[in-house]
């Protein structure tokens, strides 16, 4: 991907695969690579990039900085518009993203909605769901259909429109396809697909599994251009939320609140009082910066108010500060995250963001201490129920907040070693909530871990990837504690760990007090350490290099997918999910010619999705058991 070249809209690049023989297909990959620096800006705001002599391409974008119309990518050569050159030169080019969720058409002036990756989806019911092209065939490594399996329940009534069943059907399609290739083999041809289903999802009013289909691709772009930063088990987890997406969709069985919505619907919130917790920078992979600051209502109500567009990094330093677009209020965000507005006219999303819609009026108050009001409920209950709490919420939800008070243990590795106090309580990670070097986070986290003993209240998420792992956004001294920190007065109690630096000021003098309970040393990771690595492992080494190398990795090994270690262990499900995938990446029947006689990839991706299912439930009980009394951390 080359940055100096605009955005192009993933139909652009669809429409401009297509349209190449199958001779050029097989050269679009190379060619892409080829121009990726060759990128030549004009004076009129153009970009163009040269093969050859006799061949030129121009992109030029529109008001936006993004080629939105195929008209907007031309070329000199005399096969234009369908030229290797072209579709080569909007590969190289960098995907545009969806227009962010915002308000409801009648405020169009209203909030843009935080950008970032959607939590995956985990449902239950995959492996036994309806194919979308029809139920899953007998040989279904999973053993949950088929004439040996259970008898299928009656075809449900469709809850979607017949449109939007077709465009799931087509993307479920692409995407199993874009499985069984993996990095290796899912090129720009490949990719193309996914964009084409994507936008005809998105022509359906299908916007989540837009979503998901268009964070696959661009892991399969990261990945196979190397760059830093990517994580094949991102990618494994995108191509787990697009299939189980677009599985439930075209089964037609799911609820019509899977397909999301383009713009968030704001309802009215009449009046209400909130007061500031703590703030939060937000930076997305995509270019979008700004800042999330979390607000509590007298009830404990959790509401938000965000600022988040274009502008990356600067946007996402620069927001902390800036002012709060919501009914002319006089405060900015870093003034209303240690303070409160009280609103008439109010307008909220289902997610507790509040609209700045036109009618909204905002007058300030004046804030509340962690210790008083709404934020001290946060304290009163121990981290392990709110995380359960977490745990338990539907599918593609943020965990919420939660506040506990902690004791500096030690620094270890990229994170920090703190033990929650209470009777038998773990230990528990800290990590960098953005491990960006130019946000405040990481030095924050390194300062704490300076201070063995010291006492700090905090507040952040509850990362559900890890065990007993918490990424803090925000600090403040406890309550009575000789050793504790020491925050001016204006900052009300609290630190944000994305915006507000601690320096030596802000911590006592001398050493911590003697625990009476001696520090353990942190214990094997409940999950790291667990056998369902070797699951992981088979469903990465699919994603990585497609059902080939799946089928190869296995073909070789006594016990492909550790049955017996995972036996052993008491993950027997796991062990069978595991070897059912092993089974079907090298079931390839073929016929006395040689010819394969069922080249579908739908088995194979059921498979895995069976296996990627029953992986992230069994990861997430793990999880919860180690926030649980005297769970090693």
């Amino acid at each position: 991907m080359n940055t100096a070249l605009p955005p192009v809209a993933p139909e652009v690049l669809a429409e401009a695969v297509e349209q190449l023989t199958a001779r050029l297909r097989k050269k679009l990959d190379a060619a892409t690579a080829a121009c990726a620096d060759s990128a030549a800006p004009e004076a009129d705001g153009s970009v163009g990039l040269r093969f050859g002599e006799d061949a030129l391409v121009t992109l030029r974008p529109g008001p936006d900085g993004t080629v939105t119309r195929p008209e907007q990518a031309t070329c000199t050569c005399l096969l234009a518009p369908r030229c290797l050159h072209r579709a080569a030169a909007l590969g190289a080019a960098p995907l545009a993203d969806a227009p962010p969720p915002g308000p409801e058409l009648p405020e169009p002036d209203g909030d843009v909605g935080r950008a970032g990756p959607a939590a995956v989806a985990v449902p239950a019911d995959a492996p036994g769901a309806t194919s979308p092209t029809g139920p899953t065939p007998a040989t279904d490594p999973t053993g949950l259909t088929g004439p040996t399996g259970p008898s299928l329940p009656a075809p449900p009534v469709p809850a979607l429109s017949a449109a939007q069943l077709t465009a799931a059907a087509a993307l479920w399609r692409a995407a199993t396809e874009a499985l069984a290739a993996g990095v290796t083999a899912g090129g720009a041809v490949v990719q193309a697909e996914l964009l084409r289903a994507a936008h005809t999802a998105r022509l359906a009013a299908l916007p989540r599994a837009e979503a998901a289909a268009l964070r696959v691709v661009r892991g399969l772009r990261a990945a196979r251009e190397r760059r830093s930063g990517q994580r094949l088990g991102d990618l494994t987890a995108a191509f787990l939320d697009l299939l189980a997406t677009a599985a439930r969709l075209a089964s037609g069985s799911a609820d019509p609140a899977l397909a999301g919505a383009a713009r968030r619907a704001y309802a009215p919130g009449g009046s209400l009082q909130v007061y500031g917790l703590c703030r939060e920078p937000v930076l997305s992979a995509t270019g979008y910066g700004g800042v999330v600051t979390h607000l509590l209502a007298p009830d404990g109500t959790p509401y938000s108010v965000s600022d988040v567009r274009p502008g990356g990094l600067a946007r996402a330093r620069g927001a902390g500060t800036a002012s709060v677009a919501l009914g002319g209020g006089a405060l900015d965000h870093a003034g209303l995250a240690r303070g409160g507005l009280r609103i008439v006219g109010a307008t909220v999303s289902p997610d507790g963001r509040l609209g700045a819609g036109r009618g909204v009026k905002a007058t300030p108050l004046r804030g509340t201490p962690w210790t008083d009001g709404p934020a001290a409920a946060l304290f009163a209950r121990p981290a392990a129920e709110a995380v359960a709490e977490s745990l338990a919420t539907p599918d593609g939800s943020e965990p919420a907040l939660l506040g506990c008070d902690v004791a500096v243990v030690a620094a270890a590795g990229d994170h920090l070693l703190v033990r929650e106090v209470r009777p038998d309580a773990p230990l528990l990670r800290l990590r960098a909530a953005h491990p960006h070097p130019e946000l405040a986070h990481t030095a924050n986290l390194r300062r704490l871990a300076g201070y063995p003993g010291l006492l700090v209240r905090v507040v952040g998420r509850p990362d559900l990837d890890r065990a007993a792992t918490l990424r803090p956004l925000a600090v403040g001294p406890v309550p009575g504690a000789p050793y504790t920190l020491r925050l001016p007065e204006e900052w009300l109690g609290r630190a944000d760990l994305g915006y507000d630096r601690l320096q030596g000021v802000h911590f006592p003098p001398g050493t911590a007090e003697p625990v009476a309970q001696p520090v353990a040393a942190p214990g094997p990771d409940p999950l790291a350490d667990s056998p369902l690595w070797r699951v992981r492992r088979l469903l990465e080494t699919g994603v990585a290099g497609g059902r080939r190398a799946l089928a190869e990795s296995a073909r070789g090994d006594a016990d492909p997918a550790g049955r017996r270690m995972l036996c052993r262990a008491g993950f027997t499900a796991a062990a069978d999910r595991a070897g059912a995938l092993a089974a079907e990446a090298d079931r390839r029947p073929r016929d006395v010619f040689g010819r394969l006689t069922d080249p579908s990839a739908e088995p194979y991706a059921w498979a895995w999705l069976a296996a990627a299912t029953h992986l992230a439930a069994a990861e997430h009980l793990l999880v919860a058991a180690s926030w649980g009394p005297g769970a090693a951390a």
